[in-house]
């Protein structure tokens, strides 16, 4: 069984993707959202994250589903 998504900050969600192989995409972030991208063998991830105290879970889902990651693989990284 998957645990639950811990609450976490944007802070932590880019460590983790940082930890995952991501790097900042300086051009591509708008306002109060960074972009970050990764080449995943020939295809270009771009994931982007609102810089938030605490990103709610349907957020979290949706970078998870940008980065190709599992909930496993968050929760893993976030360590």
């Amino acid at each position: 069984m998957t645990p639950k998504l811990p609450v976490v900050s944007s802070r932590e969600v880019i460590a983790a993707l940082m930890k995952a192989g991501f790097i900042d995409a300086p051009k591509r972030g708008k306002g109060s959202h960074r972009a970050f991208c990764k080449d995943d063998g020939g295809r270009v991830r771009l994931v982007i994250v609102p810089e938030r105290k605490e990103i709610p879970k349907g957020t979290i889902l949706s970078i998870l589903e940008q980065a190709g990651l599992t909930k496993d693989d968050i929760i893993e990284l976030l360590k």
